[in-house]
């Protein structure tokens, strides 16, 4: 008979470095206190997530049965996908899906991951909340959330912001407009539970100012706003000799400032996102930042950089941005039309290791394991420490 495993919902293998970071912190924590333990993860792009995270599991399993079941039916109504999927999940009877879903049945545990990939712009993903609860209906599975961001929330009725987490034991957000309207845990980004690792990793570009303009998920207007902010940015750096790199968080996408920029920052300095997975995010106190990306900011500031955001998208990047903002980053703000925000002290380099141990005190308590076997949790106290001296360094 086969033994109950996690199930683990996230948006990876676009790939995107954000939602990819999230999925391998996860994993990565999994595999230290529950590495006997079947890990599923259901993502949209199953293949490539198989080869992102080979190894950080001993037990992983990459599936696309929920988001499948979604993508299917993307082109309904909150409301009327919802009835599909929990019509599926509970009653199977579709030869397209049946044995992932009794699959999904034998899981002790469903957990949303972070990101921000549930909200009235993408409606249909919803629809994975309500086939959890589905699931949890049919089998008594535990229902977790953590590290949401589920603002912009305007789906015309369609959507009950006060049930939509219904039969969750555990649902956390990542900013406080998420938590307050839906009701849920007020807590921070899921990527805390992996940035003690990460810093430190590459040292690339340690002085530099560093860059990366999107060219997705944007308001009118914006890429040209943001190129002339960059083009202005790398100017002066030059004229102080300092160097410039552009790094890529979506391949593809965030290639397009960069080929406008590219009589200032030559291609050797471009650093793809297939070299930042393999090699670590190069994070350091002394760069210089100026992102749209918001896991950039999140990991750059953590690292003690000062930095300036560029607005992408009102109602959804600036919601992201200020949760890092709120918990010290100090970078500027840069929206479109307006100047800059005076930069402030960096204390969210400084509150790190609290952080930290705020992070995985949640994770601690959805997956208590072996590294608490003793009253402590010596992963947690590990990663602090290495944090701390680093920091100190």
């Amino acid at each position: 008979m086969s033994q109950p495993f996690i199930y683990l919902v996230a948006p990876s293998g676009n790939p995107n470095f954000g939602d990819e970071f999230i999925a391998s912190s996860w994993l990565r924590y999994l595999a230290k206190t529950q590495p006997h333990t079947e890990v599923y993860l259901d993502c949209p792009h199953p293949g490539l997530a198989q080869v992102l995270f080979a190894g950080l599991h001993p037990k992983l399993r990459v599936t696309n049965t929920l988001w499948r079941a979604v993508a299917d039916s993307a082109s309904l109504a909150p409301r009327a996908l919802k009835d599909r999927v929990t019509d599926l999940v509970k009653n199977i009877g579709s030869p397209q899906y049946d044995l992932g879903l009794l699959q999904l049945r034998k899981a002790s545990s469903l957990h949303l991951l972070g990101g921000g990939h549930i909200n009235g712009m993408w409606p249909q993903h919803y629809g994975l909340i309500a086939a959890m609860q589905a699931v949890r209906e049919v089998s008594g599975a535990r229902l977790f959330a953590t590290g949401l961001g589920l603002m912009p929330f305007d789906v015309n009725g369609e959507v009950d912001a006060d049930s939509l987490f219904n039969g969750f034991e555990y649902a956390s957000a990542r900013d406080a407009e998420s938590a307050s309207t839906f009701g849920l845990n007020s807590g921070i980004d899921d990527a805390f539970l992996g940035v003690g690792a990460e810093l430190g990793r590459n040292t690339l570009a340690a002085n530099s100012l560093c860059i990366c303009i999107q060219n997705d998920t944007s308001d009118d207007g914006y890429l040209e706003n943001a190129v002339a902010i960059a083009r202005e940015r790398i100017i002066l750096a030059a004229e102080k000799g300092r160097s410039v790199h552009y790094f890529e968080a979506i391949p593809g996408s965030d290639r397009v400032a960069f080929e406008q920029l590219s009589d200032l920052i030559p291609e050797v300095n471009f650093v793809p996102f297939s070299e930042i997975w393999l090699n670590g995010l190069p994070v350091a106190a002394s760069q210089e930042w100026l992102t749209t990306r918001f896991h950039f900011h999140l990991l750059a500031a953590a690292a003690g950089a000062t930095g300036t955001v560029i607005e992408a998208k009102t109602g959804y990047y600036d919601v992201k941005h200020e949760s890092v903002k709120s918990l010290g980053s100090g970078w500027k703000y840069a929206a479109a039309g307006d100047s800059p925000a005076p930069q402030t002290a960096n204390t969210l380099q400084q509150n790190l290791p609290t952080l930290m141990a705020r992070k995985m005190a949640e994770a601690a308590k959805l997956y208590p394991g072996p590294a608490r076997a003793q009253g402590e949790d010596s992963l947690g106290k590990s990663l602090l420490r290495s944090v701390k001296r680093r920091l100190v360094a």
